[in-house]
């Protein structure tokens, strides 16, 4: 078997940080890479660095940097957990992977926005990880507007080996299983 990445597809709060850990604590040799830690670490220490407007170059230049590291240094399997809904980015990644012979896989959280809305506003979550937002609220609500426009898109079959769709979490443990099935 190669090695493995999945990447996940959703909108705040559907259920992606959760769903990489309890997949990366079944699946022998596995990493998690998520960038809400990435965004924490640059928050908390590199506040200054941050520009004001447009894309965090930083965030994406962090991950970029563990990515890189984790293809060529380690022989894991890789759980990119992240919002991922950009086509393009999406797309540059997964070729990044399928150059180094990777099998890819996308979960993509089709999650209802009404479960996100209440989720978000009953939220534990540290909100360290924002650079323009003030809430996930607002996090949501961003999303929820760009969803559909421009490259905002949600996967299709065509873009990884394997692409499994959850409506709910509660397929979550089902899902894991079928990639757990991949590594045999």
């Amino acid at each position: 078997m190669n090695r493995l990445l999945v990447m996940t597809v959703g909108k705040t709060h559907s259920g992606k940080s959760t769903f990489g850990q309890t997949l990366a604590s079944h699946l022998d040799n596995a990493c998690v890479i998520d960038q809400d830690n990435h965004a924490a670490l640059i928050n908390t220490y590199y506040k200054a660095l941050l520009t004001k407007h447009g894309p965090n170059l930083l965030k994406y230049s962090v991950l970029e940097t563990i990515i890189d590291y984790a293809i060529t240094q380690t022989d894991l399997h890789i759980i990119l957990c992240n919002a991922f809904r950009s086509h393009i980015g999406r797309s540059k990644l997964l070729d990044k992977f399928r150059n180094y012979k990777f099998t890819t896989a996308l979960v993509y959280f089709d999650i209802p926005d009404e479960v996100l809305a209440a989720r978000v506003t009953t939220t534990q979550r540290s909100t360290a990880i924002f650079r323009s937002a003030s809430s996930f609220g607002e996090v949501l609500a961003r999303q929820q507007a760009e969803s559909g426009k421009g490259d905002i898109v949600p996967p299709s079959a065509d873009e990884a080996d394997y692409l499994f769709t959850l409506g709910s979490n509660k397929e979550a443990q089902a899902v894991v299983d079928k990639i757990l099935a991949l590594t045999l």
